[in-house]
């Protein structure tokens, strides 16, 4: 609705209280996400699980998009990470829908300690679910299922692209590219505009371009005409191995080898050179859909299906190409694992299930299982690890924060972020620089531990938040089974 004044008021979808549900076996279960959320959701989520069963996708998009709004925390509602925007406490806006918000009801888990941590603010776009995020420099790209990537800088809507290939699952920015994996099982590959770009913040002179497909065409038509390029997907369809007949649900790079990782529900993973976008090798990776894949330490890479299963590969030269060869079986269980994050510094591997269990392997004792950290009730949706800390996004609604003694490698529970109104469906971790003229500039490494926490939902906003290392923990977290480091 709009005020008498102008501009817009946002309405929330309301909170609604959570039943966890039983994960189908085989393929159902990822290509129906949101039956892992709560059952009594509104409309948008149900269409949102219609259209991923293969029923016909609808788009809120339109061609006058709604008006971007960015809200920020007040200041003196203290650090909880449910204090509401200025904006909210305006007397035009008094019966407003978000007056049942829970932005307005006070966090007892975040309120009160030192360090400004907790909400900032959010970024609100009304066009769609938020599916992914990517953050780099000072660029956040935010994915939905409305096909639009939208590109915010200093937390304003800076610019926009959009693809015909469908909800946008995947994002990962590499140099002055951008990749995006969509529903339709495509991979898309964006140009950034220039830097040194005078006319930077003119979005007709500097805008993103398509400047090209994974698989190219040319390898494409290459392939197409060898039958040993052909797989068989059903019994009476065949398609190009080089290329994802199902959706693209994640992607990973490893910068150092020049090489893009793609995981789908296809039940493939797939080796992409960056340097001339060529598709290096297909893995059969697993028995059921592929949800999270990500590069990590000693050039091994991690995946997790929906067969319930964290397989690790190593990547080894073969010619001109490569070979990734199982080495080991992490997890072998009935859920679902839904997310994976690698904390490179660490040396550990985190994984989420649908049953909210993280799990987490450690390089020192030769991915040894280190222990399980127990904070949610629904699906773990989503991980990122940064420092220390580690984070974990659930069907929940809540973010929970996590940290990792270097010492003794026991993790302790510091927070719950609390704010979303749906499902957190992507975590992205940036370093939270110092503001100028503060007291901490020569103290510390890393910043004294701070980072930028951007997470996206199924409430069609993106949430920022601030973390540190230093946050007192709400308690102590053993973990039922630790090794000496």
């Amino acid at each position: 609705m709009r005020k008498d004044r102008g501009g817009t008021v946002m309405s929330e979808e309301p909170a609604s209280n959570a039943n966890p549900s039983r994960r189908p076996t085989f393929g159902a279960f990822l290509r129906s996400e949101p039956t892992l959320f709560p059952q009594d959701q509104d409309n948008e989520y149900h269409a949102v699980a219609a259209a991923a069963n293969g029923n016909r996708r609808f788009s809120n998009a339109s061609a006058t998009p709604s008006p971007a709004r960015y809200y920020f925390a007040s200041p003196s509602a203290g650090y909880s990470t449910s204090s509401p925007s200025p904006y909210l406490m305006s007397p035009l806006n008094q019966l407003s829908p978000y007056a049942k918000s829970p932005w307005i009801m006070p966090s007892p888990l975040l309120g009160g300690f030192p360090g400004n941590n907790g909400l900032v603010g959010s970024l609100i776009r009304k066009e769609g679910h938020v599916y992914s995020l990517a953050a780099t420099g000072d660029l956040l790209y935010t994915g939905s299922d409305s096909k639009n990537i939208r590109v915010w800088k200093n937390f304003r809507e800076f610019s926009g692209f959009k693809s015909n290939s469908g909800l946008v699952k995947a994002i990962v920015v590499a140099g002055d590219r951008v990749f995006t994996g969509h529903q339709d099982g495509k991979i898309r590959v964006w140009k950034k505009p220039s830097k040194d770009n005078r006319l930077l913040d003119n979005l007709s002179v500097a805008p993103h371009k398509r400047i090209g497909s994974l698989p190219t065409l040319k390898d494409y038509i290459k392939s197409s005409v060898n039958p040993k390029n052909y797989v068989q997907v059903r019994r009476h369809s065949k398609v190009l191995r080089i290329k994802h007949f199902d959706a693209v649900s994640c992607l990973s790079l490893n910068q150092e080898a020049g090489i893009l990782y793609s995981g789908s529900w296809d039940k493939t993973m797939k080796v992409w050179r960056l340097s001339d976008s060529k598709c290096l090798e297909s893995v059969d990776a697993h028995d059921d859909a592929i949800n999270s894949i990500a590069s990590g330490f000693d050039g091994l890479v991690f995946t997790g299906s929906a067969d319930g299963t964290v397989k690790v590969w190593r990547m080894e030269l073969h010619g001109k190409g490569t070979r990734h060869f199982l080495i080991r079986l992490l997890l072998d269980q009935e859920s679902a694992v839904t997310s994976l994050a690698v904390s490179e510094a660490s040396g550990v591997v985190y994984s989420g299930s649908s049953d909210g269990v993280v799990n987490f392997w450690t390089r020192q004792k030769h991915l040894s299982h280190g222990g399980a950290l127990r904070g949610h009730k629904l699906a773990v949706l989503c991980m990122a690890a940064a420092g220390n800390l580690v984070l974990s996004g659930s069907a929940d609604k809540s973010i929970s924060v996590w940290r990792r003694d270097p010492v003794t490698g026991a993790h302790s529970w510091l927070s719950v972020l609390t704010g979303h109104g749906g499902p957190i469906k992507c975590l992205a971790v940036e370093q939270d620089p110092t503001p100028p003229g503060s007291d901490n500039d020569d103290e510390g490494d890393e910043n004294d531990g701070r980072w930028i926490v951007y997470s996206g939902s199924l409430d069609k906003s993106v949430r920022i938040w601030t973390v540190s290392e230093q946050m007192p923990e709400m308690r102590p977290y053993p973990s039922p089974r630790r090794s000496p480091e």
